[in-house]
């Protein structure tokens, strides 16, 4: 049991961290304290600071002051959006070739109307481009929000327009985990590509603890906030949202659709206090955590999801071929 000395710290942590929610700033005299306490302390302490960070970012935007009892309408003007993320795949641009054109030749009169897009390795885009025969958009897995300069290694916005990109990812979890991409920064790459007329898909998501803890709709508040921090009304005709449970990204754990559903709508009615009903109305949302032709139906069944991102999946023909190829019954 935690000793009063223990609640102490932890009262002590929680308000440090709602003050200056950089966690890691921990003052030396805290830290110092923390140190002799026992792993689960440190693991409990660490969960309050992440709770007192988000609720402090959100208390004049939380969800929990949205209207989530009237349902949303499927708007007309949000036509389904079919997307595959290959992520650090194939291994050879003869591979991406033969998978770019394998797709694309599972499109038939028959398939659902929707827009479908690969995000793709810089080094592919333009084999994928040509092998596609238009009916695939094909995009970036993410941009440097500089236009030029000393930033070795970064592919601009600006380049990618230049061979047709109209699309790129921003906020992946696996961006935001591995390479310590922010908040702001990822508000650049937003920026950047509006400002150069092109569009992003933003993709925002809890962690399983913050899942656990009830807080999906307090980080998607705050990623959405901040990821679309300065972007128009007008410019979000050229955003989609990506929600991603990172708990569900790559480990076959798939939320319920039910699950998925709720989130939507939570992030649906945030986009309304951002920017107005009509335009939330208009905004697709997609879901990507773990999609598979087992769970493609009931998802796209969902009235506030209007497509999926998929990982793993994408890079098999035949199981992006049944997704692309998904039932609809809206």
């Amino acid at each position: 049991a935690a000793t009063a000395k223990d609640r102490s710290d932890t009262i002590q942590y929680s308000v440090y961290c709602t003050i200056r929610p950089t966690t890691h700033l921990l003052d030396k005299h805290l830290k110092s304290r923390l140190a002799n306490q026992p792993l689960e302390i440190h693991r409990k302490m660490k969960l309050i600071g992440v709770t007192a960070a988000l609720l402090s970012s959100v208390t004049a935007f939380s969800p929990a002051l949205v209207s989530r009892s009237s349902s949303t309408v499927l708007d007309m003007a949000r036509k389904p959006f079919i997307s595959g993320n290959w992520k650090l795949n194939p291994q050879s641009k003869e591979e991406a070739i033969t998978l770019a054109k394998d797709i694309a030749g599972s499109i038939t009169d028959k398939t659902p109307e929707s827009d479908i897009a690969l995000f793709v390795p810089y080094v592919f885009i333009e084999s994928a481009m040509d092998s596609v025969d238009g009916k695939i958009n094909v995009g970036a897995e993410g941009v440097c929000p500089e236009i030029a300069g000393a930033f070795t290694g970064a592919v601009s916005a600006s380049m990618l327009k230049s061979i047709g990109v109209k699309w790129a990812l921003a906020g992946h979890s696996e961006r935001r985990v591995l390479f310590g991409e922010t908040d702001e920064y990822i508000n650049g790459q937003c920026l950047k590509l509006m400002e150069l007329g092109m569009s992003v898909m933003l993709c925002i998501g809890e962690s399983l603890a913050e899942y656990e803890q009830d807080l999906a709709g307090a980080v998607c508040a705050v990623q959405l906030k901040k990821g679309l921090a300065g972007i128009s009304k007008e410019d979000m005709s050229r955003v989609a949202i990506a929600y991603e449970p990172v708990w569900a990204i790559g480990t076959g754990k798939v939320a319920t659709p039910e699950v998925a559903q709720k989130v939507h709508a939570t992030c649906r009615n945030i986009l309304a206090e951002m920017y107005g009903k009509e335009t939330a109305d208009s905004v697709r949302i997609l879901y990507g955590g773990s999609v598979t032709p087992d769970s493609i139906d009931e998802l796209m069944q969902q009235e506030d999801i209007d497509g999926v991102l998929v990982g793993g999946a994408s890079l098999d023909a035949g199981k992006f071929g049944r997704i692309i190829n998904f039932e609809s019954k809206k």
